[in-house]
């Protein structure tokens, strides 16, 4: 898939029932990595991009959270964001916010929404400097 491509099917992401209150899990799709955080008995997902560089955000797997466990915190840099909002309200992207991803519950269960926008894929920086090697 390139930039600009959607998600096709719906895609199971999990139990709500599976998360303990501001527990985390990640997902990847095509190469997109999101993730989503229970708070208040709801899920809030967003693509893993840190608005200032494009990068992943969490340090560890499945760790988002800041030392309070009351934000999302970028590894990189410190940025922190609002878990309800994914407006980021410290660091160098301040007044940037996270992508959300679209979920739609059933019950107890959590699936990511069909046809949303998916966010251009990951460069490979090993494959892209071969290929350019091979190139010259």
């Amino acid at each position: 898939m390139d930039s600009g491509d959607s998600l096709q099917q719906e895609v199971f992401l999990c139990q709500l029932s599976d998360l303990e209150e501001m527990q985390s899990i990640e997902l990847t799709i095509d190469e997109r990595r999101l993730f989503a955080i229970r708070k208040d008995n709801q899920l809030h997902a967003y693509w893993n991009i840190c608005p200032h560089l494009g990068i992943p955000l969490n340090w560890m797997p499945d760790k988002f959270l800041d030392l309070d466990g009351s934000l999302i915190q970028c590894s990189s840099h410190g940025a922190l964001f609002e878990i309800d909002t994914g407006n980021c309200i410290a660091g160098p992207c301040s007044g940037d916010r996270l992508k959300p991803v679209q979920l739609r519950n059933e019950g107890d269960s959590y699936y990511l929404t069909v046809n949303q926008s998916l966010p251009a894929a990951p460069i490979n920086l090993r494959a892209q400097a071969l290929a350019d090697l091979e190139d010259s």
